[in-house]
């Protein structure tokens, strides 16, 4: 795994951890949290731009379509669970955020095996 992926994986176990205190309290997501997910997502697309980057050099016969389509689905989710947790105004919005968090660091972890098994 990357520094970056380690870096975010942390920040997305913090996350959880928020958003299910969110969700015990029934309290909205605010704007702190709001910010924290925005940085993830920038990390996400510095993620996407190394990835791209190692695949386009020696990458000893990974699956470059699988490689690219977890690389561009870590990217995608976040927003798409922001649109619809903003839909969705209640706690269970705020689970449909924990799950896209909690998919990150599992991309990830597809992505390493993705990358280790050549």
């Amino acid at each position: 795994m990357t520094g970056l992926q380690i870096v975010l994986g942390a920040v997305c176990a913090v996350l959880l951890v928020w958003l299910v205190v969110l969700i015990v309290a029934d309290r909205l997501p605010n704007d702190y949290l709001y910010a924290a997910l925005a940085l993830v997502e920038v990390g996400l697309v510095a993620q996407l731009v190394v990835g791209l980057v190692m695949v386009g050099g020696d990458h000893g016969g990974v699956n470059v379509a699988a490689y690219v389509g977890y690389l561009v689905g870590s990217v995608l989710i976040l927003p798409a669970g922001f649109l619809w947790s903003a839909g969705e105004r209640t706690r269970a919005g705020t689970g449909v955020l924990l799950v896209a968090v909690f998919v990150i660091p599992v991309l990830f972890l597809r992505l390493h095996q993705l990358w280790g098994a050549t």
